[in-house]
């Protein structure tokens, strides 16, 4: 799938700890951020399950363990974050979901828009109705 990628951040381990980098319009993060936000959601709780018309977005887990799963409408890959240094870039037109797997995940997701409630397709019909129509 194209229009999802799996991008290793740059990270700095030492005696005192690690350390991972994340920077605007770097080799890593292909767009300006814009907008970042957490989230954090018991065991086994399922999130997300929307797309976006225009932004694009790379999410990181910061702590725990959480499987992303992204369907372009034709096809559907299932990726695991586990590690801080592990990003997932999601494209608009793919509808994602998120399942967290352990207590105490903590998802970052970092955007190249602000939020726009208009941006969003939180139905799934929709979204395949989108993603035909993106071609014409």
């Amino acid at each position: 799938m194209n229009l999802v990628k799996l991008i290793e951040l740059p990270y700095f381990d030492d005696d005192s700890g690690g350390l991972v980098v994340m920077e605007s319009q770097s080799n890593n993060i292909p767009f300006e951020i814009k907008r970042v936000f957490n989230v954090s959601s018991p065991k086994n709780s399922i999130r997300g399950k929307h797309a976006h018309r225009e932004c694009t977005q790379l999410l990181v887990c910061n702590n725990g363990s959480v499987e992303v799963v992204c369907d372009s409408g034709i096809e559907v890959c299932q990726y695991t974050l586990d590690k801080p240094s592990l990003g997932l870039l999601i494209s608009p037109g793919i509808w994602a979901q998120q399942k967290y797997i352990e207590e105490n995940t903590i998802l970052t997701v970092l955007c190249n828009q602000t939020y726009s409630e208009s941006d969003y397709i939180r139905e799934y019909k929709e979204f395949l109705e989108f993603v035909s129509n993106k071609g014409k």
